[in-house]
């Protein structure tokens, strides 16, 4: 897409439960820096809606889990603040629809990626919380998280971690990663990379880093064969 109308707007205030009112600072969080060197991109947004989006996690993990020691809300609080997260609740939002991306990063699907998916999702908390404040950054947040907060421990496992360690229950030798392609300038790669386990079809992911696309890679294995 090249812009935000009115009707998108509006679709998008509907899947978050609340009405953004600054436009330029809308289009900002979900301007990717691929766009224009004149365009203000999402990367400041990020950086302080990573943080909300931390401290919001963290005062509900505390909430919910009384008893539970700090390593215990450590690990709950790394699993449910990642970027396959974030992305994960960006696609429940709707939002890789209405990503600003130049035109062969669009064409590429780009928006679809966990890596860019995920920022977006942090730059638009960041943005709702300096146009509305922390409790209307809070409840978007929650709209979206709640179902990940309330999962048991096996499923806010990272995705490599839960592949890995299934893997291990059925005597399978542990997953394999390949680096497919890398493609782009040195400061904003994009590689993808393919998950290979044993008799089953290889799964490919992709991301802004190898991490980023191994984790995208087992999250899609994990979706494909339905193991939660």
């Amino acid at each position: 897409m090249s812009g935000l109308t009115k009707e998108s707007i509006a679709e998008l205030a509907l899947r978050l439960g609340y009405v953004p009112q600054d436009m330029d600072l809308l289009t900002q969080a979900l301007t990717h820096g691929s766009k224009s060197k004149r365009a203000k991109d999402y990367e400041r947004l990020e950086f302080l809606g990573d943080r909300v989006l931390s401290l919001v996690i963290a005062e509900a993990l505390y909430d919910k889990h009384r008893k539970e020691p700090e390593g215990k809300l450590a690990a709950r609080h790394s699993a449910l603040v990642r970027g396959e997260v974030c992305a994960e609740a960006g696609r429940a939002m709707g939002l890789d629809a209405y990503i600003i991306l130049g035109d062969s990063e669009k064409r590429n699907g780009l928006h679809n990626s966990v890596s860019v998916l995920g920022d977006a999702v942090e730059a638009l908390l960041g943005a709702i919380y300096l146009e509305a404040g922390l409790q209307t950054a809070r409840d978007v947040i929650l709209k979206f998280w709640t179902p990940y907060i309330n999962q048991p421990d096996t499923a806010t496992k990272d995705a490599k971690t839960f592949v890995q360690e299934w893997a291990l229950s059925k005597a399978m030798a542990l997953p394999r990663y390949v680096v497919v392609s890398q493609e782009g300038p040195h400061h904003k790669p994009h590689f993808e990379v393919d998950m290979i386990v044993d008799n089953h079809d290889a799964a490919r992911g992709s991301g802004a880093s190898k991490r980023a696309a191994e984790m995208h890679a087992a999250s899609q294995f994990i979706s494909r064969e339905a193991l939660r």
